[in-house]
């Protein structure tokens, strides 16, 4: 895969707690000149990201419920309200990692339908949080996103043990199919992995290390 198509899969992301202003900058700078698909940031730092990608097919990216996935669901929607108003363009949002553990998939999947309610237009998708499933609930996840009408399913925050599998592509390629995007992330940081996630299924590859994978590295 060329270099300028495989950047169009990246979702360049900077979410560590620490991250500074002039990084952020820095991850605007290297989205622009490698045509990545997005620039993810943490919240605070979406309305200068959209400033700074201003004019070009960069989307703009924050997160919802980020990174444990344990909030009201009423503070997921306010988030998610106030990010559309600054013009995330895509939000990546942390699915109910404790209502998944607990099995309270009613509960789950109406709190990820209330979200992509409050986005209206804006893609959402959802991080189930690979690491701390079995297969059945990877599964039920899977499932219980499709209905809710995210438009992705996405491994991993970074944030938990283990990120993105082939394995867990693979799965979720097989649930999901063609209904949905799926987008993997977390560990993924150089381009013999990320093209493996591809050929496994995935639309997206969220990562810190973008430029090192186009560049070959």
């Amino acid at each position: 895969m060329e270099k300028k198509q495989l950047a169009t899969f990246i979702d360049h992301t900077l979410l560590k707690p620490n991250a500074g202003r002039d990084e952020v900058v820095r991850l605007c700078r290297e989205a622009k000149t490698h045509g990545f698909a997005a620039a993810v940031v943490l919240p605070c730092y979406l309305n200068d990201v959209k400033n700074l990608l201003q004019g070009t097919s960069v989307k703009a990216v924050t997160v919802i419920n980020f990174p444990l996935g344990s909030s009201f669901t009423a503070a997921s929607i306010q988030e998610t309200k106030k990010a559309v108003e600054l013009g995330a363009e895509e939000l990546d949002m942390v699915i109910n990692i404790p209502g998944v553990i607990d099995g309270r998939w009613q509960e789950v999947e109406e709190e990820i339908q209330a979200v992509v309610k409050a986005a209206g237009t804006v893609p959402l998708k959802v991080i189930i949080e690979t690491c701390y499933l079995d297969r059945q609930m990877k599964i039920k996840c899977c499932e219980a996103v499709v209905r809710a009408g995210a438009a992705f399913v996405k491994t991993s925050t970074g944030f938990g043990p283990a990120g993105a599998t082939v394995e867990d592509v693979r799965l979720i390629k097989e649930v999901v199919g063609d209904r949905i995007g799926i987008k993997a992330s977390a560990g993924i940081k150089d381009r013999e992995k990320a093209l493996r996630m591809i050929e496994a299924g995935a639309n997206r590859i969220g990562t810190s290390s973008g430029v090192q994978i186009v560049e070959g590295g």
